[in-house]
């Protein structure tokens, strides 16, 4: 006859005994940080998947051989960062992991497909609006005539990850809707025969604004990236410009550094 919390370590097992955890008992890293680390590598690299269960912190302690108090501070550690999740009754469980990004020019969704991040849209705003003074630089087109504006909700395994924001000129393509919420907008525009070539592309950093947090899923004054780009087809005409913020706590920009000879 199965016992209370049976079901529970049965499902945490495999989850755990595909880890091979190397723990320096004489390092000067506190303990709670290397299990930490080796715990947010194996969510990052897809040992450990959205939906898997860590148990609770007992069974991990005597499983890893720490304190209580140990495992719980890592635990924290990735509960913090959105990583893991404490279910009352089922133990911890595994959230997502955060999305790394390579500074180039591609589609965000394209990116969360490949990486396996089961991406969704949500269409916000697909409407032509009144161009700015910085979109009507950025597409070269006079202030005040019209743009296409499209804002979309981007989720990684349900959760919300970034809100986008792209102006475009208004004569460029139709944008549906419906196909854009199962789908990119590079998608939609290499389809229509635009060629991308280029882009100019400004990575910032800001707290969030209380609708973007209520958006995001997020704390009013959270910490979220943002990012400005604007891409240029092979013809060297601008063809979209983009405002977008994404959730720091899920989201990273990744790029290699070359020293120049």
């Amino acid at each position: 006859m199965a016992k209370p919390g049976d079901s529970s370590r049965a499902a945490s097992a495999p989850a755990l005994d595909s880890l091979d955890f190397a723990l320096d008992r004489a390092s000067p890293v506190p303990l709670y940080y290397q299990l930490a680390r080796q715990l947010e590598a194996a969510i990052e690299h897809g040992v450990l998947a959205p939906g898997n269960l860590l148990g609770n912190e007992i069974d991990l302690s005597v499983r890893l051989g720490l304190s209580r108090p140990t495992v719980r501070q890592a635990i924290q550690t990735l509960v913090e960062k959105g990583l893991l999740v404490r279910r009352r009754g089922v133990g911890t469980q595994v959230v997502h992991s955060q999305v790394k990004r390579p500074l180039e020019l591609s589609s965000l969704y394209d990116d969360l497909e490949a990486a396996g991040q089961g991406p969704a849209t949500r269409v916000v705003r697909n409407e032509t609006v009144p161009a700015s003074a910085d979109v009507a630089a950025a597409l070269s087109v006079p202030e005040g005539s019209g743009v296409t504006l499209l804002e979309r909700l981007r989720l990684t395994h349900g959760q919300p990850v970034a809100l986008l924001s792209n102006y475009l000129p208004a004569d460029l393509l139709d944008l549906d809707s419906e196909r854009l919420e199962s789908t990119g907008l590079y998608r939609v525009m290499r389809t229509a025969g635009i060629t991308l070539h280029s882009a100019r592309q400004t990575v910032g950093a800001r707290s969030a604004t209380a609708e973007e947090a209520a958006r995001l899923d997020e704390k009013e004054g959270a910490a979220v990236l943002t990012m400005q780009r604007t891409a240029y087809d092979d013809t060297g005409r601008p063809v979209e410009y983009g405002t977008h913020i994404y959730r720091a706590s899920r989201y990273a920009f990744d790029f290699q550094l070359l020293v120049r000879p």
